[in-house]
């Protein structure tokens, strides 16, 4: 009995000595945080921020799906399980890299503001807000015509393997059965559907989210019929389905019926886009983001500014370190204010705002001892040339970054009956400022905040990752990037590492920085680095949340083994067989 009564002891006793064992190596590598173990496989690997639909990806790569079926069934999953965050009323974007070309193909499948709302009438319609002078987070007036399906579908076409009803067969299955809701989702949860109370927007959303009157609580079963029949009409008719046929008339009747401004033309004459990743090489790492309509040229930006700066001799977390960091964000934000629009509507200057040449004039505005209160954009040369993030890997090799939307949390507010989903409120990020390159017009892409990022090492890939969040998004890129090539971590290391976001820069809607903006800081972050950042003049306060979710698969060549990380600010999951 004696022996049995120690065991607890010795069990805690080995938890101590284990947990102080990691705790020293943190303090070696000069880096005290918790993390978990990367997750390694041979023949595949998925990435996501929910654990279901992580292993209805890993079930269809091993039915011989390809990264790409893989991608889509858990892009498909999440729409049902983290409707806070995503869902086929949102937008999608997508860098794949294809095995048997050896290329990065990008693909942008953001939707366009309503062809019969014009600009004044816009306007008109804004007046009778209390803020005539912005476009409203909910409502009518800031959707967008979804382009997730239209995504799904041309990935599918081009590098899909197994039937489109295969792959949204699971998650048709947990919409009528049910699923368990996880804690963090079900927190946003209660959040979208307070809002949706306070809206009283016509339509079906508390009917869907809120079925028993309250949005469903941690480890409660939650059903969604509806989404389960649009999805089968997915699976039996195609795209067509959403954009010319059956669900396109319902919502034509609803917008209607309700004073919405969509209509099926909107939807007959959307597609997606299939774009040339843009680059930069950051250390010997050639780094790709989607050009605009959305921001992922800024994480570029800000690396090339980054580059002449030693960041590995100025130390990880150091106060040096982070004001160059801080400062590049607010150098990129400026330009992504400024020029960052949809193409077909304005002329963007990619090649100069990506050159090395003027990466280098816009790091002399640094000063390494000051916080800056305010930038102006650059003059870069003219020449012709709350969301989900997940990652999946096959076993030959090919490999999928994709970013999915609604924006705002639950998007709009708005759900037609008997489609079982949210429309996203992408219009928000217009501009109303006449002559600016993001200014609303009629069939025009917003400004956009979600991007996925893939890296190429020697010709070969070595990462495709992405971090959710809103602005979040650019500098949490340059953050995991520099934790990995400049600070040696992990996959999953650099993507659990303490995290700082700056906010208040300039915006694509018309904001403009005159004051520096604040800092947020993670507790993982030094005091002595804080104090010394506030020295400098920057503002500092402690974050309370919004640090993004980070996924990501790195690719070893030399074993041929996928490294997965799922970070555990969220309830994600990485697996791999």
């Amino acid at each position: 009995m004696k022996s049995l009564r120690a065991l607890p002891v010795l069990c805690l006793l080995s938890s101590v000595l284990c947990a102080t064992a990691f705790a020293q190596i943190d303090r070696i590598n000069g880096r005290a945080f918790a993390t978990r173990s990367p997750v390694l496989g041979q023949h595949g690997m998925v990435c996501t921020s929910h654990p279901l639909a992580t292993q209805i990806g890993l079930d269809v790569l091993k039915a011989g799906g390809t990264a790409v079926d893989a991608a889509i069934a858990a892009n498909a999953a999440l729409g049902l399980m983290e409707p806070v965050s995503n869902g086929v009323g949102g937008d999608l974007f997508a860098i794949v890299y294809d095995a048997k070309t050896k290329k990065l193909y990008g693909l942008n499948a953001s939707g366009r503001s309503p062809l019969g709302l014009g600009y004044e009438q816009l306007k008109a319609e804004l007046a009778k807000t209390a803020n005539p002078d912005h476009i409203p987070p909910r409502g009518f007036l800031p959707i967008s015509v979804p382009g997730a399906v239209d995504g799904w579908f041309a990935l599918h076409g081009k590098f899909g393997k197994l039937p489109m009803k295969d792959l949204l067969a699971p998650t048709i299955r947990y919409a009528n059965e049910g699923f368990p809701v996880t804690q963090y989702i079900s927190y946003l949860w209660g959040i979208g559907v307070r809002n949706a109370r306070a809206d009283r927007f016509p339509g079906a959303f508390l009917d869907v989210y809120a079925p028993g009157g309250n949005a469903p609580k941690d480890g409660e079963i939650f059903r969604n019929p509806a989404l389960a029949h649009t999805l089968g009409l997915l699976a039996a008719q195609g795209r067509d389905a959403f954009y010319k046929g059956e669900i396109a008339d319902q919502i034509d009747a609803f917008m209607r019926a309700h004073g919405g401004f969509l209509r099926k033309i909107d939807f007959e004459k959307n597609a997606p886009t299939w774009v040339e990743p843009a680059s930069v090489n950051y250390r010997g790492y050639d780094v790709y983001e989607l050009p605009p309509n959305s921001q992922g040229i800024a994480a570029l930006q800000m690396l090339n500014i980054l580059e002449g700066y030693d960041l590995a001799k100025m130390g990880y977390n150091s106060p040096d370190a982070l004001h160059v960091l801080i400062e590049a964000k607010k150098l990129a934000f400026e330009d992504r204010a400024k020029f960052y629009a949809d193409p077909a509507f304005a002329r963007i200057p990619l090649q100069g705002l990506l050159s090395k040449e003027y990466a280098a004039g816009r790091r002399k505005l640094i000063n390494l001892t000051k916080a800056a209160k305010a930038y102006d954009a650059g003059n870069p040369a003219l020449k012709d040339g709350d969301t989900i993030y997940l990652c999946t890997a096959d076993a030959d090799g090919n490999m999928v970054s994709l970013i999915q939307s609604n924006y705002r949390g639950m998007g709009s507010g708005i759900s037609v009956p008997g489609l079982g989903f949210t429309f996203q409120d992408r219009g928000e990020l217009f501009t109303l400022e006449p002559g600016h390159a993001n200014v609303y017009a009629p069939g025009k892409r917003p400004f956009q905040t979600i991007i996925p990022a893939f890296v190429m090492k020697d010709g070969r890939p070595w990462l495709a990752f992405g971090l959710m969040g809103g602005a979040m998004q650019p500098q949490g890129h340059v953050q995991v990037l520099v934790n990995q090539i400049d600070f040696g971590m992990g996959v999953q290391e650099a993507g659990d590492a303490a995290r700082w976001q700056h906010e208040g820069s300039s915006e694509p809607t018309g904001e403009k920085m005159t004051d520096g903006g604040e800092v947020q800081v993670e507790s993982g972050i030094p005091y002595e680095s804080t104090r010394a950042l506030a020295q400098r003049g920057h503002v500092v306060v402690g974050g309370s949340g919004g640090f993004g979710g980070y996924q990501a698969i790195r690719w070893d060549p030399v074993n041929k083994v996928y490294w997965g990380a799922s970070e555990s600010r969220k309830d994600g999951q990485a697996a791999g067989y």
